[in-house]
């Protein structure tokens, strides 16, 4: 097989598993993070002085990837592969909208959806090796795209294709749809994915919590167990840590908890 086709073959085969990648990189990233967090030379603590505005970095890339996949579905004709993985399909060239910016932009939010939870793993070594795997792996799916639009609108997509980047916008292209914006499809189609990638910033907040010190009280007290402690428990707790080796004479009530 010539190595053209040799592309093209293994971009449709990938097409049809392209759902699997998020996962492979979900179930890694997460192995990632856990042992990170249990390397005290970790880039982890070195950025967990800042840990709450990196999550909200991490978050806002992620979000933005997800912007655009909405920006994409909403405005997509009936006809198009969408979420398909059987086959390529398109009833016709959609050239306006954020296609008018970008060739991919399905592509392009994914890559941003998943390089904000990459991130998260705070592991130079996996962020790189990410960015890395996806290019492989969406480089074929892409040809394997373009080959099959160039087959069926021939110079029109030519034209399409000369004008319009592939993965990174152009802004300066833009031209408005040409169809009208649907939540509902929205929604039907992206629901699933809001809710992972909710949920996968909450299992990496998860696994962070026992190694962030910010979640604890002073000598590793979790501050949600002292607050559940009475008051004479705190007090004894406080005297006990700061060095005092002689009996407690003296306890410290509030004045709530005295009965009249």
């Amino acid at each position: 097989m010539a190595l053209l086709e040799d592309f093209e073959s293994k971009g449709n085969w990938l097409f049809r598993y392209r759902s699997f990648l998020p996962l492979s990189i979900l179930s890694i990233g997460l192995l990632v993070h856990f042992f990170t967090i249990r390397d005290s030379g970790s880039t982890f603590y070195t950025i967990l002085p800042y840990r709450t505005a990196y999550e909200y970095v991490c978050l806002a890339i992620s979000l933005t990837g997800l912007f655009v996949r909405v920006c994409t579905v909403g405005y997509t004709p009936v006809g198009t592969s969408g979420r398909n993985t059987r086959k390529q399909v398109a009833d016709s060239l959609n050239t306006t909208g954020i296609y008018s910016l970008v060739r991919h932009p399905l592509y392009l939010g994914n890559f941003l959806m998943w390089l904000g939870v990459s991130l998260l793993t705070c592991h130079a070594g996996f962020i790189l090796l990410f960015v890395l795997a996806y290019w492989l792996y969406y480089e074929r799916i892409m040809f394997a795209e373009e080959q099959f639009l160039r087959h069926k609108f021939g110079k029109r997509y030519l034209t399409w294709a000369n004008r319009t980047p592939a993965i990174i916008p152009d802004f300066k292209s833009f031209t408005p749809p040409r169809l009208p914006f649907s939540w509902k499809k929205v929604i039907k189609k992206e629901k699933n994915g809001i809710f992972a990638l909710f949920l996968t910033f909450s299992l990496f907040d998860h696994l962070a919590a026992p190694g962030d010190p910010s979640r604890h009280g002073p000598h590793g007290t979790d501050r949600h167990q002292r607050h559940s402690l009475s008051g004479p428990e705190i007090y004894q707790e406080t005297h006990l840590s700061a060095g005092r080796t002689g009996p407690i004479t003296s306890l410290s009530v509030p004045d709530d908890n005295i009965l009249l």
